[in-house]
């Protein structure tokens, strides 16, 4: 019995019911769980439409360990998919272990109280998860996630050392809307808003927020203006790929955006700090989460696509080669086949793969580990299957 709770009702967690219930061979009993039960029933019945398949759904608050080992207990999942937000990942974790259920994720644990981005207090998880016999995936979106196995893919097949990796993430998509974040804007803003911060010769350095940019082309798209920020997967890949000189992540964000982003930092909406507003005590940019559009509901009129990948150079027998690896993912098809955009679905079909590695057991053995610690043949196979195709470019300009 492949039974898989998945945690989180938001546009990932539509991808992943989704996804999982077309894979119904490998999931024979599928769970949805999030603070409000109406959306998971709305999902649930969305999924059913489209699939025939049928999900359980269920409340649960995952802030709160007793809630979710009861659910857990009484569901039985061999695996729990967390799609639910950063902060709750280790509260999940905790669950997971009193329960005796394995784990996995698309974005590393933060503190409420500081945008930081940091492993430490997951990978702090690593004996309890080996003690246990139970396996912890960390990671597995698109990036985090895809990224970091397609850099395990080349390190594994196109070269004998990886020194420069350029991480590159473009969405060139049109929501119609005059501001709206492609995920929990909570997140997002608290994301793109940070400190820039990049890998190399040995030692992180430091930048302003969107200091470091410039021009860079994407396939089927063109030149796009791309911004050096900080994301999670470099912190795991220059520990794993010692011969990394460099790395850095880059991302785009038109003019628009940006001006937006200014302003909401200027007036203070984007403070992750209480205040008090009529006798109440509110967090400003949770605030502006609940009147910004919902990012799952974005989907319908969203055109363009994404374009994420890894640029990469280094040594194979001695010669220098680069290699530039990324897939495409259409707004519209995303839309047609899950109901999500194509932000939500490059993060939730990588989720789904990486649960099938598990309950396959290709993934699977005692601890915590970031994805590219596994074999990444077996993955990259299952993205061109459900979705995602890949595509490879060898010795070309890289512009990084």
């Amino acid at each position: 019995m492949g039974k898989v709770l998945i945690i989180g009702a938001g546009g990932v967690g539509t991808v992943v019911a989704n996804k999982v219930a077309q894979n119904s061979d490998l999931f024979t009993d599928i769970m949805l769980a999030s603070r409000t039960k109406s959306k998971c029933d709305a999902i649930a019945e969305d999924v059913k439409r489209r699939t025939g398949i049928t999900i359980d759904t269920a409340r649960v608050d995952a802030d709160k360990v007793p809630e979710l080992v009861s659910l857990m207990n009484d569901f039985k999942p061999e695996l729990v998919i967390n799609v639910a937000l950063p902060y709750q990942d280790l509260t999940i974790m905790d669950a997971c272990l009193e329960a005796g259920v394995n784990y996995l994720d698309t974005a590393n644990y933060e503190p409420k109280d500081e945008a930081r981005f940091e492993y430490k207090w997951q990978w702090a998880y690593r004996d309890k998860f080996e003690k246990a016999g139970l396996t912890a995936i960390l990671g597995c979106g698109f990036d985090p996630g895809v990224t970091s196995i397609f850099t395990a893919y080349a390190a594994k097949h196109h070269f004998d050392e990886i020194h420069y990796l350029d991480i590159v993430d473009c969405n060139a998509g049109d929501h119609g809307k005059a501001f709206a974040t492609n995920f929990n804007p909570e997140i997002n803003i608290r994301e793109v808003t940070q400190k820039g911060k990049y890998w190399e010769d040995g030692q992180w350095v430091v930048t302003e927020p969107h200091e470091i940019h410039k021009p860079l082309t994407y396939p089927e798209i063109g030149p796009k203006e791309s911004y050096v920020i900080f994301h999670e997967e470099l912190e795991s890949l220059v520990k794993n790929y010692p011969t990394l000189k460099r790395a850095r992540f880059w991302m785009t964000f038109g003019q628009e955006y940006l001006t937006h982003l200014r302003v909401i930092q200027n007036i203070g909406m984007a403070r992750i700090d209480e205040v008090e507003y009529n006798g109440q005590k509110i967090v400003p940019i949770q605030f502006l989460k609940a009147v910004l559009p919902d990012p799952g509901k974005l989907g319908e009129n969203y055109t363009g696509q994404t374009s994420i990948g890894c640029r990469i150079r280094g040594i194979k027998d001695g010669k220098e080669r680069t290699y530039y690896i990324y897939n495409n993912c259409s707004h519209q098809e995303a839309y047609k086949e899950t109901g999500a955009q194509g932000v939500s679905y490059t993060t939730g079909v990588p989720a789904t793969i990486g649960a099938m590695m598990l309950m396959q057991g290709i993934w699977k053995k005692p601890g915590v580990f970031n994805v590219e610690e596994f074999d990444p043949d077996p993955f990259m196979e299952q993205l061109n299957k459900q979705g995602l195709p890949w595509h490879e470019l060898f010795d070309v300009d890289l512009e990084v």
